[in-house]
Protein backbone atom coordinates (compact mmCIF):
# COMPACT_ATOMS: atom_id res chain seq x y z
CA UNK A 1 0.00 0.00 0.00
CA UNK A 2 2.72 2.47 0.62
CA UNK A 3 4.08 1.93 -2.85
CA UNK A 4 0.41 3.49 -3.90
CA UNK A 5 0.77 6.51 -1.45
CA UNK A 6 4.40 6.96 -3.37
CA UNK A 7 3.14 6.89 -6.69
CA UNK A 8 0.12 9.19 -6.09
CA UNK A 9 2.92 11.68 -4.70
CA UNK A 10 4.32 12.09 -7.54
CA UNK A 11 1.55 12.41 -9.74
CA UNK A 12 0.98 15.30 -7.80
CA UNK A 13 3.50 16.67 -7.73
CA UNK A 14 3.83 16.46 -11.65
CA UNK A 15 0.20 17.72 -12.11
CA UNK A 16 -0.06 21.28 -13.54
CA UNK A 17 -3.06 23.64 -12.74
CA UNK A 18 -2.39 26.35 -15.20
CA UNK A 19 -4.96 25.04 -17.58
CA UNK A 20 -8.64 23.47 -16.23
CA UNK A 21 -11.28 21.42 -18.24
CA UNK A 22 -14.94 23.00 -18.40
CA UNK A 23 -16.19 20.62 -16.27
CA UNK A 24 -13.93 21.28 -13.42
CA UNK A 25 -16.34 23.97 -11.79
CA UNK A 26 -19.41 22.15 -12.33
CA UNK A 27 -18.75 19.38 -10.42
CA UNK A 28 -20.55 18.96 -7.17
CA UNK A 29 -17.25 17.85 -5.62
CA UNK A 30 -18.60 17.81 -2.18
CA UNK A 31 -21.05 14.40 -3.01
CA UNK A 32 -20.15 11.64 -1.41
CA UNK A 33 -19.35 9.67 -5.17
CA UNK A 34 -18.85 11.25 -8.09
CA UNK A 35 -18.44 9.11 -11.07
CA UNK A 36 -16.74 10.98 -14.62
CA UNK A 37 -16.65 9.68 -18.01
CA UNK A 38 -15.93 10.17 -21.16
CA UNK A 39 -14.04 8.54 -24.20
CA UNK A 40 -9.90 7.60 -23.96
CA UNK A 41 -7.71 10.81 -23.86
CA UNK A 42 -9.85 13.63 -23.10
CA UNK A 43 -8.10 14.42 -19.64
CA UNK A 44 -10.09 12.76 -16.85
CA UNK A 45 -7.22 11.56 -15.06
CA UNK A 46 -5.51 15.38 -15.21
CA UNK A 47 -8.94 16.69 -13.88
CA UNK A 48 -9.00 15.14 -10.93
CA UNK A 49 -5.55 15.33 -9.80
CA UNK A 50 -5.66 18.98 -10.41
CA UNK A 51 -8.71 19.12 -7.57
CA UNK A 52 -6.66 16.94 -5.40
CA UNK A 53 -3.61 19.39 -5.86
CA UNK A 54 -5.92 22.61 -5.57
CA UNK A 55 -8.01 22.15 -2.97
CA UNK A 56 -7.72 18.18 -0.22
CA UNK A 57 -4.90 17.17 1.99
CA UNK A 58 -3.11 14.96 0.20
CA UNK A 59 -2.27 13.11 3.42
CA UNK A 60 -6.05 12.79 3.55
CA UNK A 61 -6.47 11.74 -0.14
CA UNK A 62 -5.76 8.93 -2.40
CA UNK A 63 -5.60 8.70 -5.93
CA UNK A 64 -5.23 4.89 -7.24
CA UNK A 65 -5.39 3.38 -11.08
CA UNK A 66 -7.61 -0.31 -11.37
CA UNK A 67 -5.17 -1.20 -13.47
CA UNK A 68 -2.14 -1.07 -11.11
CA UNK A 69 -0.26 -4.26 -10.22
CA UNK A 70 -1.37 -3.82 -6.72
CA UNK A 71 -4.88 -4.91 -7.41
CA UNK A 72 -3.55 -8.38 -9.14
CA UNK A 73 -3.82 -9.99 -5.22
CA UNK A 74 -5.56 -7.04 -3.47
CA UNK A 75 -9.04 -6.24 -3.07
CA UNK A 76 -10.51 -2.80 -3.52
CA UNK A 77 -12.56 -2.64 -0.33
CA UNK A 78 -9.90 -3.43 1.13
CA UNK A 79 -7.74 -0.63 0.24
CA UNK A 80 -10.75 1.72 1.26
CA UNK A 81 -10.77 -0.41 4.46
CA UNK A 82 -7.26 0.47 5.26
CA UNK A 83 -7.57 4.40 3.80
CA UNK A 84 -10.78 4.85 6.16
CA UNK A 85 -9.04 4.11 9.24
CA UNK A 86 -6.01 5.76 8.34
CA UNK A 87 -8.01 8.60 8.23
CA UNK A 88 -8.31 9.25 4.82
CA UNK A 89 -11.20 11.48 3.76
CA UNK A 90 -11.20 11.12 -0.44
CA UNK A 91 -10.58 8.07 -2.48
CA UNK A 92 -10.32 8.81 -6.41
CA UNK A 93 -10.20 5.66 -8.19
CA UNK A 94 -8.98 6.19 -12.23
CA UNK A 95 -9.79 3.41 -14.77
CA UNK A 96 -12.19 1.60 -12.43
CA UNK A 97 -13.84 -0.13 -15.29
CA UNK A 98 -10.54 -1.92 -15.88
CA UNK A 99 -11.24 -3.92 -12.35
CA UNK A 100 -13.63 -6.93 -12.43
CA UNK A 101 -16.83 -6.40 -10.75
CA UNK A 102 -16.45 -2.68 -9.94
CA UNK A 103 -19.83 -2.12 -10.02
CA UNK A 104 -20.96 -3.62 -7.06
CA UNK A 105 -17.68 -3.04 -5.05
CA UNK A 106 -18.17 0.42 -5.30
CA UNK A 107 -21.48 0.18 -3.51
CA UNK A 108 -20.14 -1.96 -0.78
CA UNK A 109 -17.64 0.69 0.06
CA UNK A 110 -19.87 3.34 -0.61
CA UNK A 111 -22.29 1.84 1.77
CA UNK A 112 -19.99 0.51 4.21
CA UNK A 113 -17.88 3.70 4.98
CA UNK A 114 -20.17 6.92 5.16
CA UNK A 115 -17.62 9.06 5.79
CA UNK A 116 -15.90 8.34 2.70
CA UNK A 117 -16.08 10.28 -0.28
CA UNK A 118 -15.61 8.19 -3.67
CA UNK A 119 -14.63 10.17 -6.82
CA UNK A 120 -13.86 7.60 -9.92
CA UNK A 121 -13.22 8.07 -13.99
CA UNK A 122 -13.66 5.48 -16.71
CA UNK A 123 -12.32 5.68 -19.86
CA UNK A 124 -14.92 3.14 -21.58
CA UNK A 125 -17.94 5.31 -21.57
CA UNK A 126 -19.86 1.59 -22.21
CA UNK A 127 -18.43 -0.04 -19.22
CA UNK A 128 -19.16 2.70 -16.80
CA UNK A 129 -23.21 3.28 -18.04
CA UNK A 130 -23.63 -0.60 -18.32
CA UNK A 131 -21.92 -1.21 -14.41
CA UNK A 132 -24.05 2.45 -13.09
CA UNK A 133 -27.19 0.71 -12.42
CA UNK A 134 -26.35 -0.30 -9.19
CA UNK A 135 -24.63 2.98 -8.30
CA UNK A 136 -27.85 4.77 -10.17
CA UNK A 137 -28.90 6.25 -6.44
CA UNK A 138 -25.83 6.45 -5.00
CA UNK A 139 -23.43 8.41 -7.86
CA UNK A 140 -23.43 11.89 -9.44
CA UNK A 141 -22.21 10.60 -13.33
CA UNK A 142 -20.54 13.89 -15.48
CA UNK A 143 -19.76 12.62 -19.02
CA UNK A 144 -16.18 14.66 -20.24
CA UNK A 145 -15.68 15.91 -23.72
CA UNK A 146 -12.66 16.65 -25.31
CA UNK A 147 -11.32 20.32 -25.91
CA UNK A 148 -13.46 23.01 -27.52
CA UNK A 149 -11.97 25.75 -29.81
CA UNK A 150 -11.77 27.61 -26.72
CA UNK A 151 -9.56 25.13 -24.55
CA UNK A 152 -7.46 24.68 -27.19
CA UNK A 153 -6.55 28.70 -27.37
CA UNK A 154 -5.96 28.36 -23.23
CA UNK A 155 -4.49 25.20 -23.38
CA UNK A 156 -1.95 24.94 -26.77
CA UNK A 157 -1.47 29.49 -26.72
CA UNK A 158 -2.66 30.55 -23.66
CA UNK A 159 -4.90 33.25 -24.88
CA UNK A 160 -7.54 33.27 -22.13
CA UNK A 161 -11.13 33.41 -23.86
CA UNK A 162 -14.56 33.56 -22.03
CA UNK A 163 -17.03 31.15 -23.30
CA UNK A 164 -20.38 32.23 -24.99
CA UNK A 165 -24.32 31.22 -24.75
CA UNK A 166 -25.52 29.82 -28.30
CA UNK A 167 -27.22 33.86 -28.02
CA UNK A 168 -24.17 35.27 -27.84
CA UNK A 169 -22.90 33.87 -30.65
CA UNK A 170 -25.40 34.45 -32.98
CA UNK A 171 -25.69 38.05 -32.29
CA UNK A 172 -22.02 37.79 -32.86
CA UNK A 173 -21.02 38.97 -29.66
CA UNK A 174 -17.84 36.24 -29.26
CA UNK A 175 -14.63 37.78 -29.59
CA UNK A 176 -11.00 37.03 -29.82
CA UNK A 177 -9.64 40.35 -28.64
CA UNK A 178 -5.86 39.41 -28.19
CA UNK A 179 -5.87 37.27 -32.01
CA UNK A 180 -5.54 39.16 -34.58
CA UNK A 181 -6.31 36.29 -37.31
CA UNK A 182 -7.92 33.61 -35.92
CA UNK A 183 -8.47 31.04 -38.74
CA UNK A 184 -4.33 29.50 -38.64
CA UNK A 185 -5.18 28.60 -35.28
CA UNK A 186 -8.81 27.31 -35.89
CA UNK A 187 -7.06 25.25 -38.44
CA UNK A 188 -4.50 23.76 -36.36
CA UNK A 189 -7.61 23.05 -34.04
CA UNK A 190 -9.32 20.86 -36.01
CA UNK A 191 -6.33 18.70 -37.06
CA UNK A 192 -4.85 17.78 -33.98
CA UNK A 193 -6.39 20.44 -30.88
CA UNK A 194 -9.00 18.44 -29.79
CA UNK A 195 -7.37 16.22 -27.38
CA UNK A 196 -4.85 17.13 -24.63
CA UNK A 197 -1.96 14.99 -26.08
CA UNK A 198 -2.19 16.94 -29.38
CA UNK A 199 0.42 18.84 -27.85
CA UNK A 200 2.66 15.91 -27.72
CA UNK A 201 4.62 14.36 -30.90
CA UNK A 202 3.59 11.10 -32.46
CA UNK A 203 -0.50 12.73 -32.68
CA UNK A 204 -1.48 10.20 -35.22
CA UNK A 205 0.28 7.27 -34.08
CA UNK A 206 -1.12 8.18 -30.53
CA UNK A 207 -4.78 8.62 -31.75
CA UNK A 208 -4.49 5.49 -33.72
CA UNK A 209 -3.79 3.48 -30.91
CA UNK A 210 -6.99 5.14 -28.98
CA UNK A 211 -9.33 4.26 -31.78
CA UNK A 212 -8.13 0.81 -31.88
CA UNK A 213 -8.07 0.29 -28.37
CA UNK A 214 -11.61 0.97 -27.81
CA UNK A 215 -12.48 -1.12 -30.62
CA UNK A 216 -10.88 -3.89 -30.15
CA UNK A 217 -10.90 -3.82 -25.79
CA UNK A 218 -13.69 -0.63 -24.76
CA UNK A 219 -16.68 -2.19 -27.15
CA UNK A 220 -16.22 -6.20 -27.16
CA UNK A 221 -15.53 -5.97 -23.71
CA UNK A 222 -18.65 -4.06 -22.92
CA UNK A 223 -21.19 -6.21 -25.21
CA UNK A 224 -19.73 -9.26 -24.66
CA UNK A 225 -18.35 -9.43 -28.46
CA UNK A 226 -15.99 -11.84 -29.66
CA UNK A 227 -12.58 -11.07 -31.92
CA UNK A 228 -14.54 -11.43 -35.04
CA UNK A 229 -16.91 -8.97 -34.05
CA UNK A 230 -13.84 -6.05 -33.48
CA UNK A 231 -13.02 -6.78 -37.16
CA UNK A 232 -16.17 -5.91 -38.25
CA UNK A 233 -16.73 -3.00 -36.13
CA UNK A 234 -13.20 -1.73 -38.11
CA UNK A 235 -14.83 -2.41 -40.74
CA UNK A 236 -17.67 -0.47 -40.37
CA UNK A 237 -15.68 2.81 -39.15
CA UNK A 238 -13.97 2.58 -42.12
CA UNK A 239 -16.90 2.77 -44.16
CA UNK A 240 -18.31 5.54 -41.88
CA UNK A 241 -14.82 7.17 -42.52
CA UNK A 242 -14.98 7.40 -46.36
CA UNK A 243 -18.60 8.22 -46.49
CA UNK A 244 -19.61 10.59 -43.67
CA UNK A 245 -21.58 12.46 -43.54
CA UNK A 246 -24.41 9.73 -45.28
CA UNK A 247 -27.80 8.78 -44.08
CA UNK A 248 -27.16 5.23 -43.16
CA UNK A 249 -28.91 2.09 -44.74
CA UNK A 250 -28.79 -0.37 -42.44
CA UNK A 251 -29.91 -3.54 -44.43
CA UNK A 252 -27.15 -2.63 -46.94
CA UNK A 253 -24.49 -1.77 -43.91
CA UNK A 254 -25.55 -5.37 -42.52
CA UNK A 255 -24.94 -7.40 -45.72
CA UNK A 256 -21.44 -5.77 -46.84
CA UNK A 257 -20.42 -6.41 -43.21
CA UNK A 258 -22.03 -9.79 -42.67
CA UNK A 259 -24.59 -9.04 -39.60
CA UNK A 260 -27.86 -8.65 -38.57
CA UNK A 261 -29.89 -5.50 -38.89
CA UNK A 262 -30.35 -5.34 -35.76
CA UNK A 263 -26.36 -5.99 -34.84
CA UNK A 264 -25.81 -3.03 -36.85
CA UNK A 265 -28.23 -0.79 -34.58
CA UNK A 266 -26.40 -1.75 -31.94
CA UNK A 267 -22.99 -1.44 -33.42
CA UNK A 268 -23.65 2.10 -34.24
CA UNK A 269 -24.91 2.88 -30.54
CA UNK A 270 -21.19 1.31 -29.33
CA UNK A 271 -19.59 3.71 -31.49
CA UNK A 272 -20.82 6.51 -30.80
CA UNK A 273 -21.39 6.28 -26.83
CA UNK A 274 -17.46 5.41 -26.73
CA UNK A 275 -16.88 8.65 -29.03
CA UNK A 276 -15.86 7.19 -32.31
CA UNK A 277 -19.01 8.30 -34.03
CA UNK A 278 -21.74 11.30 -33.70
CA UNK A 279 -25.54 10.15 -35.27
CA UNK A 280 -27.61 13.21 -36.00
CA UNK A 281 -31.05 12.25 -35.55
CA UNK A 282 -34.16 14.08 -37.18
CA UNK A 283 -36.06 16.60 -36.04
CA UNK A 284 -39.65 14.72 -36.28
CA UNK A 285 -41.68 14.10 -33.22
CA UNK A 286 -43.39 11.44 -31.89
CA UNK A 287 -42.75 6.99 -32.15
CA UNK A 288 -42.31 7.00 -35.25
CA UNK A 289 -39.23 9.30 -35.14
CA UNK A 290 -38.06 7.35 -32.11
CA UNK A 291 -33.95 6.76 -32.81
CA UNK A 292 -34.08 7.87 -36.48
CA UNK A 293 -30.83 8.46 -37.41
CA UNK A 294 -30.67 10.83 -40.34
CA UNK A 295 -26.89 11.69 -40.84
CA UNK A 296 -23.53 9.68 -39.17
CA UNK A 297 -20.14 12.03 -38.79
CA UNK A 298 -17.07 11.00 -37.28
CA UNK A 299 -17.02 11.79 -33.36
CA UNK A 300 -14.74 14.59 -34.16
CA UNK A 301 -12.60 16.69 -36.51
CA UNK A 302 -9.03 15.01 -35.01
CA UNK A 303 -10.13 11.57 -35.89
CA UNK A 304 -11.79 12.27 -39.55
CA UNK A 305 -8.37 13.90 -40.32
CA UNK A 306 -6.62 10.84 -38.89
CA UNK A 307 -8.63 8.47 -40.91
CA UNK A 308 -9.39 9.97 -43.52
CA UNK A 309 -5.99 12.56 -43.91
CA UNK A 310 -6.16 15.06 -46.52
CA UNK A 311 -8.90 13.25 -48.57
CA UNK A 312 -11.07 15.14 -45.99
CA UNK A 313 -13.74 17.00 -47.76
CA UNK A 314 -13.85 20.86 -46.58
CA UNK A 315 -17.30 20.78 -45.92
CA UNK A 316 -17.08 17.16 -43.68
CA UNK A 317 -15.23 18.85 -41.46
CA UNK A 318 -17.09 21.95 -41.14
CA UNK A 319 -20.51 20.07 -40.48
CA UNK A 320 -18.67 17.27 -37.75
CA UNK A 321 -16.69 20.67 -36.43
CA UNK A 322 -20.16 22.33 -35.25
CA UNK A 323 -22.23 18.86 -34.60
CA UNK A 324 -19.39 18.31 -31.88
CA UNK A 325 -18.89 21.58 -30.28
CA UNK A 326 -22.88 22.29 -29.94
CA UNK A 327 -24.24 19.02 -29.02
CA UNK A 328 -22.31 19.94 -25.52
CA UNK A 329 -24.99 21.92 -24.32
CA UNK A 330 -28.20 21.60 -26.74
CA UNK A 331 -30.36 19.28 -28.32
CA UNK A 332 -29.24 19.52 -31.96
CA UNK A 333 -31.48 17.50 -34.93
CA UNK A 334 -31.89 17.62 -38.53
CA UNK A 335 -34.22 19.75 -40.86
CA UNK A 336 -35.20 19.76 -44.13
CA UNK A 337 -34.57 23.05 -44.92
CA UNK A 338 -30.66 23.43 -43.74
CA UNK A 339 -27.88 21.49 -42.32
CA UNK A 340 -29.12 21.51 -38.37
CA UNK A 341 -31.80 22.98 -35.99
CA UNK A 342 -31.44 24.09 -32.58
CA UNK A 343 -33.15 26.55 -30.20
CA UNK A 344 -35.60 27.53 -32.94
CA UNK A 345 -33.23 28.24 -35.13
CA UNK A 346 -32.17 26.80 -38.46
CA UNK A 347 -28.01 26.57 -39.16
CA UNK A 348 -26.60 26.59 -43.02
CA UNK A 349 -22.82 25.62 -42.74
CA UNK A 350 -20.49 26.05 -45.10
CA UNK A 351 -18.04 28.17 -46.83
CA UNK A 352 -17.14 31.65 -47.37
CA UNK A 353 -19.55 31.80 -50.83
CA UNK A 354 -22.22 29.87 -49.22
CA UNK A 355 -25.55 31.51 -49.64
CA UNK A 356 -28.91 31.53 -48.36
CA UNK A 357 -32.04 29.56 -50.88
CA UNK A 358 -35.08 31.42 -51.36
CA UNK A 359 -37.19 28.43 -49.11
CA UNK A 360 -35.25 29.54 -46.15
CA UNK A 361 -36.93 31.68 -43.80
CA UNK A 362 -34.27 34.58 -43.13
CA UNK A 363 -35.77 35.47 -39.85
CA UNK A 364 -34.56 32.26 -38.32
CA UNK A 365 -32.00 31.02 -40.27
CA UNK A 366 -27.94 31.92 -39.53
CA UNK A 367 -25.58 30.96 -42.08
CA UNK A 368 -22.74 29.61 -40.54
CA UNK A 369 -19.42 30.47 -42.94
CA UNK A 370 -15.81 28.92 -42.66
CA UNK A 371 -12.66 31.12 -43.85
CA UNK A 372 -14.08 34.35 -42.55
CA UNK A 373 -12.61 36.22 -39.47
CA UNK A 374 -15.30 38.32 -38.31
CA UNK A 375 -19.25 38.08 -39.00
CA UNK A 376 -22.35 40.24 -39.82
CA UNK A 377 -25.92 40.10 -39.61
CA UNK A 378 -27.06 36.98 -39.69
CA UNK A 379 -23.70 35.08 -41.04
CA UNK A 380 -21.30 34.03 -37.99
CA UNK A 381 -17.72 32.83 -38.71
CA UNK A 382 -17.37 28.88 -37.65
CA UNK A 383 -14.59 29.38 -35.29
CA UNK A 384 -17.28 31.16 -32.81
CA UNK A 385 -19.08 28.13 -32.34
CA UNK A 386 -15.98 26.26 -30.92
CA UNK A 387 -16.57 29.23 -27.95
CA UNK A 388 -19.35 28.17 -26.24
CA UNK A 389 -17.63 25.77 -23.65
Amino acid sequence: MESLYQKFETLLHHTSTNFRRYLYDTIAWDSRMIGIIGPRGVGKTTLILQYIKENLNSKRALYVSADDIYFAENKLIDLADDHYKNAGDYLFIDEIHKYPDWSRELKNIFDSYPDLNIVFTGSSVLDILKGSADLSRRALIYTLQGLSFREYLKLFHHYDITAYSLEEIIRNEAKLPDIKHPLPLFNDYITRGYYPFGMETELDMRLSQTIIQTLEVDIPHHANLNVGTSRKLKQLLGIIAESAPFKPNFSKIAEIIGVSRNSLDDYFTYMEKAGLIGQLRTQKKGIRALGKVEKVYLDNTNILFNLGREQSNAGTVRETFFFNQMRLKHDIRSTDLADFSMEGYTFEVGGKNKKQSRRQKEESLILVKDDIEYGYRNVIPLWAFGLNY
